[in-house]
């Protein structure tokens, strides 16, 4: 089995590393454009091999995406980072072409390949992702934003933060865009050990919980003065899994809405099972009036950022 990473930046890198190090499959290509970046990063992984216990063989590539050739999953996180004042939308003309180019290549090399989209702003990038693949006729339920599983990551975070438990024993996700104002936190549904939260903190600890999650991304780039890597790392490699070792696991996750949630045309965070074709369903959360209402929200927002997409020469 072989996975592929493009971008070896601190996201990517990361998400190689704990790849490599979870023993997921045989092989990692992490390829990049910038001259020996790739390969630099690929030789210092692998030699933290005989100390980490892994035999997994990561190889670096300077846009010689012939090395990318037959990978079961890619994951795409090409591309600027966000900058500290700088919004997802302001990425969208950055990235697109740069997206657009790289899902191309890859599925010229594998065209058999899953998409994990990375790259910034999410929800957007999958959707012209899920342009260019369907153009080449992949089935839309190969591409899958990621920005879910790491939002729902933070959502965890913090409310384990309020209620001063394990983050392991909480059940808690968000859906809708990932973005500061997009995404939503299902407070309503969030458990510790199957118990609703709302049982063990107050409606406005929740709230502030929610708020927080929010603007996760954000603070994170403030502090850091450029995204975050170590949680996005993660949250790549727990879908990567899910996928190669057709776990059936439910993650939230942007795909192709085509009336599910009441929105078509859009790829948006939904709970979807990962397994070994892709996503291969979606999950009803049936949402109250508030959070379809939050849902729909949502939607608008992303469409708008996708319909910058028809104005670009790419």
């Amino acid at each position: 089995m072989k996975v592929t990473v493009v971008g070896a930046g601190a996201v990517g890198a990361t998400t190689a590393d704990n790849i490599a190090r979870k023993q997921i499959v045989d092989e990692v290509v992490l390829l990049d454009i910038k001259q020996g970046v790739a390969e630099g990063k690929a030789m210092d992984l692998m030699q933290t091999a005989s100390l980490e216990g892994f035999d997994t063989k990561i190889i670096g590539s300077t846009n010689d995406y012939a090395k990318t050739a037959k990978s079961d999953v890619v994951v795409i996180t090409s591309g600027l980072p966000r900058k500290p004042g700088m919004t997802r939308e302001e990425l969208i003309g950055i990235n697109a072409g740069i997206v657009k180019g790289v899902v191309t290549q890859i599925l010229t090399h594998s065209p058999k390949a899953i998409l994990l989209i990375v790259s910034n702003p999410m929800d957007t990038m999958t959707y012209l992702a899920l342009q260019v693949a369907q153009s080449m006729g992949v089935n839309k339920k190969r591409v899958i934003g990621m920005g879910g599983a790491l939002d729902s990551s933070r959502f965890r975070y913090y409310l384990s933060q309020a209620m001063g438990v394990s983050q392991g024993d909480l059940h808690a996700n968000v859906i809708g865009g990932h973005g500061d104002t997009t995404m939503i936190p299902l407070t309503r549904l969030a458990t510790w050990n199957g118990i609703p939260a709302s049982r063990f903190i107050s409606k406005e600890a929740l709230a502030k919980v929610a708020a927080d999650t929010m603007v996760g991304g954000a603070t994170l780039t403030g502090l850091l003065g450029t995204s975050a890597w170590y949680a996005p790392g993660i949250a790549s490699c727990s879908m990567v899994e899910a996928i190669i070792r057709d776990e059936k696991r439910i993650v939230p996750a942007s795909v192709s809405l085509n009336g599910e949630y009441g929105q078509k045309d859009i790829c948006l965070g939904v709970p979807v099972v990962l397994g070994r074709n892709g996503w291969e369903k979606i999950v009803n959360y049936r949402l109250n009036k508030e959070e379809q209402a939050a849902f729909a929200k949502s939607a608008d927002a992303v469409r708008n950022m996708n319909n910058v997409l028809s104005t670009l020469s790419i």
